[in-house]
This record gives structure tokens, C-alpha cells and sequence, in this order.
């Protein structure tokens, strides 16, 4: 009695080679009367063995088939309103996971908010092999292929971002903690104020980090809320970039009502809803006008912006000095060393918050300029220390990172 498959086909093969084998196995000789019954027999002989082999390929196709579904790893699915398959670098988090990570990140008070924004709030959180983590609520939810596709964005300017949760209701997307809080904090501290190296620093990474964005292969990918509070630190005072809650590929659709920080957005896009490049450059510009007069706005509103704005195109046409867009702290009133670099980032800047498009420089052109600005301000104070100019291969020397107010 057959009892499986695999006994069904054994028995079929047997039968088919019983019968091949006992059709090519007659001589002709042996029956003079019928000179045709060899021609006939080879003949069926062939179209059995045929069969036999095509057979056994269909056979074999099975097994494998069977064997890579049992031996494959299978994905996880996010359970929404369809199952989402996600095959990327980014760590599919169970809502049990989310909400052990908040609890082990929180206090006697519940869970530490670390911010909040147009797009969610961010709290702390610890995961089992004690990685601190930043995870981030959505107030609304986001297309999963879309996160999936940032999962491979990576860069040393850039937050990472690790992972996220989809439930039916609500998400959550979790980063990289940085523990050396944000620019807008610094900025507004009494007790310490950054270097000019330290800003010049900060400046040529976030265009860095820009640039990269860009220069994506497959789309450029827009930040779109670029400002002071999402320009981070590590413990190691290295620069972030952070936050992908409002971020867009050119080939994305727009929503037609203007998404981000107003003090920030570029006046075009307001109008034409038409996201570009460029619409980060602007960002950039308000972020380095801010950064260079250390008045860091708490709100930063469009009477905000266009009074900054309005400063600093006045002291590059000549209308106002200098001295009005510095930061007083730095005491860079008379002071050379710094007023060459000083100049050219204000230049640029003042370029950067063009309310046309196109009258803004690329990013590239926006990099090139900072990173030329961080290496003469390198140099100016290797000399200034007694040091030699070390070689473009050497790291740089550590910078101090605050000075005393």
C-alpha cells in the first residue's frame, strides 16, 4: 500500500524502468517474421525514456522548491491595514519591544521626553542590550517604503536611524541618542558659548551632510527641516543631523499644504508648494546667519527670519558694519584672525536665503565654501598655537569645545 508521495514516485519509476528495460532488452533476431518489431520497439523505447526524464526533472524542480520554502528565512510583517513586507536594514520593532525600550529609558515620572515638533515627540529609550536609543511617537503616519528606502542612507553627519513600529493606529521610528543635546541649546547656554572653530565646524558638516542627501543615486532625498534644534551632538561633541519625519525623494509627491518650521521654509515652496534643492540650501542659510550672530530665536517666525535676514544683507551692501551680525561673545570685533572667515560665510549665507531659487548657490558650491572656511580657521590656529600644519592626512587636532563666558 502506498502510504506518501515520495512512495508514488518510487513506484512510477520502478514501472517506467521495468518496462524501458525490458523493451530495449528484445532482439530482432529472435523473431524473423516481424523484421519491423525492433524499429518499433526502439521508437516507443525512445518516448518512454523521454517521458522517464522529463519526469524526473519535474521531480527534482519539486524537491528543491520544497526545500528552499522550509530551509528560507522568513521576514517579518508589520501587521497595518495590509500586510507590509519589508526586506531592508531597518529593525522591524514589536509594539512590546517600543514600549519596554520607553519604560527602561523613562523615570519614576514615566517616560523622558527628550522634544517635540510638528511631526511627534521624542522620548528616551534603552533596548535589551542597553544601547540608549531616541524613539520618536508620529502624530501621523508615514509610508512604510519610504522609511525602508532610508534605511540604507548612512553617513558619520547623519543620525541613524535604526528601526521603526507600524501598528494600526499609530508609529514609531527609533534613532541614534545623541547625548550632547542640540545646537539651539548651546546657543542659548549662559555659562559657555562654542568656539569659532566649533561653528565653523558645525557648518561645513551639516553641509556635508546636505550634500549627501543630494547626491542620493536613485532620488535626491530633501530634508526639508533643517534648523537649529535638529543639528545634534554626540557625547564626542561630533555634529548630527537629524530628524527624517518631514524628509522627501524629488520623486515623491507634495502635499498641498507647506510641511515644516514657517521661520524656515523657503518662500518659494510656500507659494508653489514645488520642493527642490535649494529649499535645503535656504534652511542652511537661516541655520548659519543664526549661528554666526549667536541669536538663537525661540521662534522662529517669518517676522523673525526677515529681520535676521534683512541684518545680514544690510552689512554685506555696506549699509550696516560688521560688528551687528556677530555673536558679542566672540569678541571677533577687531580681531583679524577670524574676520576673512567670518566674511566669506556670511557672503554665502546671505546667498542662501535668496527668496528666489535661483538665485541660491548648490550645495556643492555651499560645501566648498565651509569646508574651505574650516581649513583656513584649522590653520590659523595651528599657527597661531606654534604647531605645524600637519599633513591633509593627519586627523585634526582636538578643538576646545566651549569657551568660558
Amino acid at each position: 500500500m502506498i502510504k506518501n508521495g515520495n512512495e508514488s514516485w518510487r513506484f512510477i519509476f520502478l514501472c517506467f524502468t521495468t518496462f524501458f528495460i525490458h523493451t530495449i532488452s528484445v532482439d530482432p533476431l529472435e523473431n524473423n517474421s516481424k523484421p519491423n518489431y525492433f524499429k518499433i520497439k526502439y521508437s516507443v523505447a525512445k518516448a518512454i525514456a523521454a517521458v522517464l526524464v522529463a519526469a524526473l526533472e519535474l521531480v527534482l524542480v519539486i524537491i528543491l522548491i520544497k526545500y528552499a520554502r522550509k530551509n528560507r528565512r522568513v521576514p517579518k510583517i508589520v501587521q497595518t491595514k495590509q500586510n507590509i513586507t519589508l526586506s531592508s536594514g531597518l529593525y522591524l520593532f514589536s509594539k512590546s519591544e517600543i514600549e519596554n525600550a520607553l519604560g527602561a529609558g523613562g523615570n519614576n515620572n514615566g517616560w523622558v521626553c527628550l522634544g517635540r515638533g510638528s511631526e511627534g515627540q521624542v522620548y528616551k529609550g534603552v533596548l535589551p542590550s542597553g544601547q540608549e536609543v531616541a524613539i520618536k511617537q508620529m502624530y501621523r503616519r508615514n509610508e512604510s517604503d519610504f522609511y525602508a528606502g532610508l534605511s540604507w542612507v548612512r553617513h558619520p553627519n547623519l543620525v541613524c536611524l535604526i528601526g521603526w513600529y507600524m501598528g494600526n493606529d499609530e508609529q514609531y521610528l527609533v534613532y541614534e541618542y545623541c547625548s550632547g543635546g542640540n545646537l539651539a541649546q548651546h546657543l542659548q547656554r549662559k555659562d559657555t558659548v562654542p568656539t569659532w572653530e566649533r561653528r565653523v565646524k558645525i557648518l561645513r558638516d551639516c553641509a556635508l551632510a546636505i550634500r549627501f542627501l543630494h547626491h542620493q543615486m536613485d532620488a535626491s532625498i530633501i530634508h526639508k527641516s533643517i534648523k537649529l534644534r535638529n543639528i545634534l551632538f554626540t557625547a564626542k561633541f561630533e555634529t548630527k543631523l537629524s530628524d527624517y519625519g518631514l524628509a522627501k525623494t524629488l520623486s515623491m509627491d507634495e502635499p498641498r499644504i507647506p510641511e515644516g518650521s514657517i521661520g524656515y521654509m523657503d518662500p518659494e515652496y510656500m507659494t508653489t508648494y514645488q520642493l527642490t534643492c535649494a529649499s535645503d540650501v535656504f534652511c542652511f542659510g537661516i541655520v548659519a546667519l543664526q549661528l554666526l550672530s549667536g541669536r538663537c530665536v525661540t521662534v522662529m517666525d517669518l517676522e523673525a527670519r526677515e529681520h535676521l535676514t534683512r541684518k545680514a544683507k544690510d552689512v554685506i551692501i555696506g549699509k550696516r558694519p560688521i560688528g551687528d551680525m556677530e555673536d558679542p561673545r566672540l569678541k571677533l570685533n577687531g580681531n583679524a584672525n577670524y574676520s576673512d572667515e567670518f566674511e566669506s560665510i556670511l557672503n554665502i549665507a546671505v546667498l542662501c536665503v535668496a527668496k528666489s531659487s535661483k538665485g541660491r548657490p548648490s550645495i556643492d558650491t555651499v560645501f566648498y565654501e565651509m569646508d574651505k572656511a574650516w581649513k583656513n580657521s584649522l590653520a590659523r590656529m595651528q599657527a597661531s598655537s606654534g604647531e605645524m600644519i600637519r599633513s591633509s592626512l593627519a586627523p585634526p587636532p582636538r578643538l576646545p569645545e566651549m569657551i568660558p563666558v
